[in-house]
């Protein structure tokens, strides 16, 4: 589902590395206030909006102070964020 290289933190998704894109896991209650800032946008799969996850262009970035307060929203909602339940092995 998923292309680019993603951090786990807990078994859960935290942040992707995709092309020139940051995948951030977020609080889906912030979503809209990143989205105002501009240099992001919703993450859509399969023509349905992912709730809780955004895409951020460089300009997002870029400065290592947007980068860090990216990494540290992704981090807060990894501690409430639900685990993907195991996918039992088929034999």
């Amino acid at each position: 589902m998923f292309q680019g290289l993603c951090f786990m933190v807990n078994d859960k998704m935290c942040i992707c590395v995709r092309d020139k894109e940051l995948m951030c896991r977020i609080d889906p209650e912030k979503v809209e206030l990143e989205l105002e800032k501009g240099n992001s946008r919703e993450m859509i799969h399969n023509g349905k909006m992912m709730k809780g996850y955004i895409f951020v262009d460089e300009g997002g970035y870029r400065n290592p102070k947007d980068f860090k307060r990216l990494i540290d929203l992704c981090l807060e909602f990894n501690k409430m964020a639900k685990a993907t339940k195991k996918k039992k092995n088929a034999q």
